[in-house]
């Protein structure tokens, strides 16, 4: 693992002033963003992977297109061997996205350092051959039930496109991808890794 430096917050800042502890998916993004806003910096990532007195941020980009019938069709991938979070390779996943580096040479706002970082590791992952419809945050994931959980927290983004047409940009990292139907994709739910088993109920309940 490379020392770099990732974005976190102090864990215990989250739960403060009234906001609450939640464990799986809460809908109500913004009620915890603004401390992040106010409380994040960026940390060096090895100590980081081991101290859940602090959640690294990552973005949590779930791709997704209506198909002519109406079916929603939703991007899924197996975890490849390049994976910066080697306690998950292997593991089907809907999210794309990881940690938000530190960028030397870049004095920008906070939001605007996490926008960045949250492109870059799409770009990174996948290329988008079609036109981006919308995208929005729409929740946030916390699973303490297991030791990388314990250290992140996930900022759950829906990206629509029009078309059903995102390719793997590195097979290391990205593996066997592909849209595939909601119906199928629950059929296929307890082979997902815990954070896409929990954005799919949240979000896609039958």
């Amino acid at each position: 693992m490379s020392d770099s430096y990732i974005l976190v917050v102090p864990t215990q800042s989250l739960w403060d002033e009234g906001r609450g502890y939640f464990q799986g998916f809460c809908s109500e993004p913004d009620k915890y963003l603004d401390v992040v806003n106010k409380q994040a910096f960026f940390r060096r990532r090895e100590p980081s992977e081991q101290e859940p007195e602090f959640k690294q941020l990552i973005p949590y980009v779930i791709i997704i297109c209506e198909a002519a019938n109406g079916d929603i069709l939703i991007f899924k991938y197996r975890r490849g061997k390049g994976t910066g979070e080697t306690r998950l390779t292997g593991q089907l996943s809907i999210g794309i996205g990881g940690h938000v580096d530190m960028v030397d040479d870049d004095n920008a706002p906070l939001n605007e350092l996490y926008q960045k970082g949250m492109i870059r590791e799409l770009n990174e992952e996948v290329k988008i051959k079609t036109t981006v419809l919308e995208e929005k945050c729409v929740g946030l994931i916390n699973d303490d039930s297991m030791p990388v959980g314990k250290v992140h927290l996930g900022v759950v983004h829906v990206m629509k496109v029009a078309m059903p047409e995102v390719e793997t940009a590195d097979e290391s990292e990205v593996d066997q991808a592909g849209f595939i139907s909601l119906s199928l994709l629950r059929q296929i739910k307890y082979e997902l890794e815990t954070w896409s088993q929990i954005a799919l109920d949240a979000l896609f309940p039958e």
